[in-house]
Order: structure tokens, then C-alpha cells, then sequence
């Protein structure tokens, strides 16, 4: 099984669904998005950590730079012509002197459907 999303103008996809042709495969695309983590957020996220409970502020945060990613890599992949990126995959990583950041890369294989 795998995720895709077909609007008028572009396709994504984690996989090859069944059906759907290509025409040309144009090469690998890449976007990322880095997030820092606020004072704010990390206080909320420690009481929610002693309390339970989901950290909403980080949660948001990091859906907006996963967006922030698959945009970059859906303008990456038209610059090249496509119609679609097939094979998306997504990547999070720590990062920073006290991990204080967090970056989200999403990559894939850019290509014009039939």
C-alpha cells in the first residue's frame, strides 16, 4: 500500500499505483524544511511530558514544515517539467548544538505522466 494525492495539475506518490503511466522519469527532486523549537513550545511540551497528553505546538510545527517540504519538492520537480513525483519518501531529523531544530526532507523521482 503506499500514499498518493492526484489533483488537475499534479501527481504524488509513494508508489507506481496501478493504472498510471509514465512517460519520461526526469530525475531525482528534494525540498526540506527546518523548524526550531521556541522557549514556549519546549515549556508546554515538558509539562505535557510530566501530565500526558500530545504536544499540539510541535505537532502543528512540524506539519507545517512537512507541507513546507513537499511544496519545495513539487516546484523542484515542475522546473524540470513533470507532471508527478513517484517514490516520495520523508525524512526527519534532529539537529542543531542542544537538537533544537528539526529538519523534514522529503525526495522522490520526478516525471510526466501519459
Amino acid at each position: 500500500m503506499g500514499w498518493f494525492s492526484k489533483s488537475n495539475d499534479f501527481f504524488l506518490s509513494t508508489t507506481t499505483p496501478p493504472g498510471i503511466e509514465m512517460n519520461q522519469y526526469l530525475g531525482v527532486v528534494n525540498g526540506e524544511a527546518i523548524i526550531g523549537a521556541n522557549i514556549f513550545r519546549d515549556m508546554f511540551a515538558s509539562v505535557r511530558d510530566v501530565v500526558g497528553g500530545r504536544a499540539g505546538g510541535y505537532e502543528r510545527a512540524l506539519a507545517g514544515a512537512r507541507d513546507a517540504a513537499v511544496e519545495g519538492l513539487i516546484e523542484a520537480a515542475k522546473e524540470l517539467g513533470a507532471t508527478g513525483v513517484i517514490g516520495i519518501d520523508f525524512d526527519y531529523e534532529v539537529m542543531g548544538e542542544n537538537n533544537g531544530m528539526m529538519m523534514v526532507a522529503v525526495s522522490g523521482t520526478a516525471v510526466k505522466l501519459a
